[in-house]
């Protein structure tokens, strides 16, 4: 139960930051943070949320079904525009894989003159 409460306090508390903030940046990005931030620092111990996170994360499937079924009623939508979106999807990606080719090229080169 601490557990739970930890993790929905931390939410909530991202919630609030981003719903102060405007809303440009997602609670549950603010409450990973805050999360990241408490571990890193001691301030919550990780065996009071081990147990939550486990079983969340053994029924993540479930997390996606709200997603799938907002990309079903969306079909329409989709439809008329998979070109873009396929199109869209693959620059991105070729781009990501680029950048972090370059950063792992780099950081290769600084640690072999080390």
């Amino acid at each position: 139960m601490k557990g739970i409460l930890i993790i929905l306090g931390i939410l909530s508390l991202g919630e609030l930051i981003s719903w102060l903030t405007g809303g440009f940046v997602p609670g549950n990005i603010f409450g990973m943070v805050i999360m990241f931030l408490a571990l890193q620092s001691k301030l919550i111990k990780e065996d009071s949320v081990s147990s939550v996170c486990t079983i969340l994360t053994k029924n993540m499937a479930l997390m996606f079904l709200p997603a799938g079924v907002g990309l079903m009623a969306a079909y329409e939508l989709i439809a008329e525009n998979w070109i873009s979106i396929v199109l869209n999807i693959t620059v991105t990606t070729l781009i990501v894989m680029a950048v972090v080719g370059l950063i792992v090229e780099k950081h290769k080169k600084e640690d072999n003159k080390q």
